[in-house]
């Protein structure tokens, strides 16, 4: 399985951000092909050390790093990507990670 983990900092305007991630956004990620399931923080974001300057936190799950990379060459996953750069433009603190995983 492979994952797209999309960690978002805290935005100068929340109502603003979740408003167009979970009505502009979310619905044009969920069209991504070979998408398996799409998963949201909920609640606050902590690390060990406290509270962390992190809002949300998205992760996508894929049968593999071959299958991301096709979605996002897709149509939608073009799509999605100018989306993002909407509500979280490059440069915002936006992180991102892609990876296989296996169960040990």
């Amino acid at each position: 399985m492979a994952h797209m983990i999309v960690i978002y900092p805290t935005p100068a305007d929340i109502e603003a951000f979740d408003r167009h991630y979970f009505d502009i956004h979310v619905p044009l990620a969920k069209k991504l092909p070979g998408l398996r399931k799409y998963e949201v923080s909920q609640g606050p974001i902590a690390t060990p050390a406290g509270v962390a300057d992190v809002y949300r936190i998205g992760t996508l799950h894929f049968d593999d790093l071959a299958a991301l990379k096709r979605a996002f060459a897709s149509p939608e996953g073009q799509a999605a990507a100018a989306d993002r750069r909407l509500f979280a433009p490059d440069g915002s603190g936006v992180q991102m990670y892609l990876f296989d995983n296996r169960e040990v």
